[in-house]
């Protein structure tokens, strides 16, 4: 690889969505308000979390995780992502590109991962609820919470290094919205056959095998809801997995589509839009869909209105 060095790029161009000033302009400014909405959204959500007695359960602890991981996804990619929707050079480091390769590939591996280990719990409370408490207890949440951010995080690196230890041959310009493997793959000018199989691999590892343990743990947690009795006590246990069941399809569906098979992958155009369904949709609408959808959640928050509203009265009198 050394006979390559003189080949290597300082910078890249990167394309985004559109060429033309409105778009660009009416972009920015949907994609602002959107990432606000994200980072608002799951902050609060972790300070509720933390605020709320009630809400310190296994369950939580792992949301919590999950929307550390969606906002700082969203953050590893959407600011760029504004600021080059408002530039004419829409160039980005060589460095920074690395930086940011590492980041949304190790936090989209994480939350495959926490998907994963949120299913267990599921499964744990609808198909043992009398064990829950000695099986879930805070070691194991703890373990599984590190064990997710770790092997997310080596994958992130291993894969960031072989992308760019590839030499591009002056070739700099990433027909995408960021620094994205299969994107910068293409720019190469050497036989990438191993990087795909690295991708393959790592897809089947910490993709496809925590989508199937998932998908396991719905069919005994659904096998176990069919035999309950009770209507009522089968609405009740499936709406403990209703927001999670919920995420679980936003999050796996498209990833499979486009990673399980890099040498057929979808065009540039539809990477481009799943993209952006992972970096800026996605993130936004995790915290709705638990808040919505969650009983605790909305509790939490009229609770915490509550105190808000008593302390306004306090200082207006």
């Amino acid at each position: 690889m050394g006979t390559y060095n003189q080949t290597w790029v300082s910078e890249f161009i990167l394309l985004g969505l559109s060429s033309d000033w409105d778009t660009q302009v009416s972009l920015f400014v949907l994609f602002l308000v959107m990432y606000l909405v994200t980072v608002l959204g799951n902050v609060l959500i972790v300070l509720l979390i933390r605020l709320d007695g009630r809400l310190h359960t296994p369950m939580y602890f792992f949301l919590t995780n999950l929307s550390i991981v969606d906002v700082s996804y969203a953050t590893s990619i959407v600011p760029q992502l504004l600021v080059h929707f408002l530039s004419e050079h829409k160039a980005i480091p060589y460095l920074s590109c690395a930086a940011q390769l590492f980041f949304s590939l190790g936090l989209g591996g994480i939350e495959f991962l926490l998907l994963a280990a949120m299913a267990y719990d599921r499964y744990v409370a609808v198909c043992d609820p009398l064990r829950y408490s000695a099986i879930m207890h805070g070691g194991l949440c703890t373990g599984l919470a590190v064990s997710c951010w770790i092997s997310g995080s080596i994958n992130s690196l291993v894969h960031t290094s072989i992308t760019f230890q590839l030499p591009t041959c002056t070739n700099n310009i990433i027909d995408h919205i960021s620094c994205e493997t299969l994107a910068i793959v293409r720019l190469a000018c050497v036989d990438t056959s191993s990087n795909e199989v690295a991708i393959m691999v790592s897809s089947i590892v910490l993709l496809m095998t925590p989508f199937l343990l998932v998908l396991l743990s719905y069919v005994r947690i659904i096998s176990t809801i069919l035999k309950i009795q009770s209507t009522e006590g089968r609405k009740k246990a499936f709406h403990t997995c209703a927001s999670h069941l919920t995420v679980v399809v936003l999050c796996y569906g498209m990833t499979i589509f486009t990673y399980i098979r890099p040498g057929s992958s979808p065009s540039v155009l539809q990477e481009k839009l799943i993209s952006v369904f992972y970096a800026v949709l996605t993130p936004m609408l995790n915290p709705m869909i638990y808040s919505l959808r969650n009983k605790e959640v909305k509790g939490a928050w009229q609770k915490l209105s509550g105190k808000f509203s008593g302390l306004r009265s306090k200082l207006a009198t």
